[in-house]
């Protein structure tokens, strides 16, 4: 009886002493960032010689001199501008127009939704492989595609950026499509939603939100009507039940006032707006998300070459108007069209060439792709700054974007919720 006891007591003290060490090894697998300048996106300055450590996923430590230990791995940054994961808030994952012919009905009648599923994981990992760690995925992507995609990034079977995803996209009769003939009626329900008053827009919230949407978006003005302020006040308290936000593609007028005064988070677009509607975006605390889009971009739509630059000069206009009034931003492109000879990461980041053009700070864009973003998404407590308690979505640039923003074209490194995806020497 004696030996069996002793024996158990053994036991447990083996049970105890293989947990403290093997608790003592994984505690010690801390991955250490020596970041040469860090990026505070809080103030907009850059912080020379920062350590920044890791465990499990989270940042634990940011600051000078933190001790780690020997057996930690590190990360040598040294030389590198070190930046919270981007973030771009308007994109279309599985989405893609032919140049200069753009045509709902054709895509619709020639892709399905696996096609666009495929083409969506692709696009995802360019995102994620050029520093965008989170994406808000805002629509047209057939019937639910994005939300296959974000399990499958879940389950690890892919690569791509955290999504947040709209779903369906809410709309007035016939969504954002023009001319289909009678035998054809609803073909456009392939991406949209018909609600016409508050109780379709009621029901259609909820639809989005049983199959996967955490964010619902709305058009309102691209048809000969659009949304009255009871049916944003109905949206927003909609969605607000289930803790999602709504945003609307709007570009001026009494249309975006709804959206303004209905309490939605942001306008997408926005080019029409005035300075009256910017005021009181900012009184409201109602985002912009302006997909500054320029020339290029409009000469793929098909525009001429003297339209696509007064669309242009427009753009930046009204960006630089947005900027001097203070109306929040955040960062969106909305690029579904790729250049020639470029991808649609590459495609998107010309976005940047306007707000060069509207002479925004490099400090303020980046502070766009980041905590500004991570705040209209609903983030801001777990991503978008380099702090204690943050998930480590990082990223490193070779060249100072404070200097010149369209640094962030070339990213070399990307770190994603503290597994590195890219790290090129």
């Amino acid at each position: 009886m004696k030996h069996r006891r002793n024996k158990g007591i053994l036991k447990t003290l083996l049970f105890f002493f293989c947990s403290l060490v093997l608790t003592g090894f994984l505690q010690a697998q801390n991955i250490v960032i020596k970041a040469g300048h860090l990026f505070n996106s809080r103030t907009g300055k850059l912080l020379n010689d920062q350590t920044i450590i890791i465990n499990n996923g989270k940042i634990q430590e940011v600051g000078s001199n933190l001790k780690y230990k020997n057996t930690d791995t590190v990360i040598d940054l040294s030389k590198s501008w070190v930046l919270p994961g981007l973030m771009d808030c308007h994109v279309h994952l599985t989405f893609n127009f032919s140049y200069g012919n753009p045509s709902y009905e054709q895509l619709y009648t020639t892709e399905s939704s696996s096609l666009r599923a495929l083409r969506g994981a692709y696009v995802a990992e360019q995102f994620l492989m050029s520093g965008f760690t989170t994406v808000k995925e805002i629509g047209n992507d057939a019937n639910y595609a994005t939300a296959d995609i974000v399990k499958a990034i879940k389950k690890g079977w892919i690569k791509g950026p955290t999504i947040i995803y709209a779903g369906k996209i809410i709309a007035p009769y016939a969504g954002q499509t023009s001319g289909v003939n009678i035998e054809n009626e609803h073909l456009w329900n392939f991406e949209y939603i018909d609600a016409d008053n508050p109780d379709e827009i009621k029901k259609a919230i909820r639809k989005n939100i049983y199959y996967g949407a955490d964010v619902i978006k709305l058009v309102s003005g691209q048809q000969a009507g659009y949304y009255d302020l009871e049916d944003i006040k109905a949206a927003v308290d909609e969605a607000k039940k289930s803790g999602v936000k709504v945003t609307v593609h709007v570009q001026g007028g009494t249309a975006a006032e709804n959206v303004i005064l209905g309490g939605a988070a942001a306008i997408e677009h926005g080019f029409e707006l005035d300075d009256n509607l910017l005021r009181l975006m900012k009184e409201k605390g109602t985002f912009l998300v302006g997909t500054d889009v320029g020339y290029d971009s409009n000469i793929s739509w098909g525009l001429d070459s003297s339209s696509a630059r007064a669309e242009e000069k427009k753009t930046i206009d009204r960006l630089k108007r947005a900027y001097k009034i203070g109306t929040k931003m955040a960062y969106g492109t909305d690029l579904v069209i790729d250049g020639t000879g470029l991808n649609r990461i590459q495609t998107s980041l010309k976005v940047l060439e306007i707000w060069k053009a509207a002479e925004i700070p490099p400090s303020y864009v980046l502070q766009t792709m980041t905590i500004f973003a991570a705040e209209l998404l609903g983030v801001e407590k777990s991503r978008g700054v380099l702090e204690p308690s943050y998930w480590a979505d990082i990223i490193a640039l070779k060249i100072n974007p404070l200097e010149d923003i369209e640094a962030v074209k070339n990213v070399h490194f990307v770190m994603k919720e503290g597994k590195v995806i890219k790290h090129e020497h």
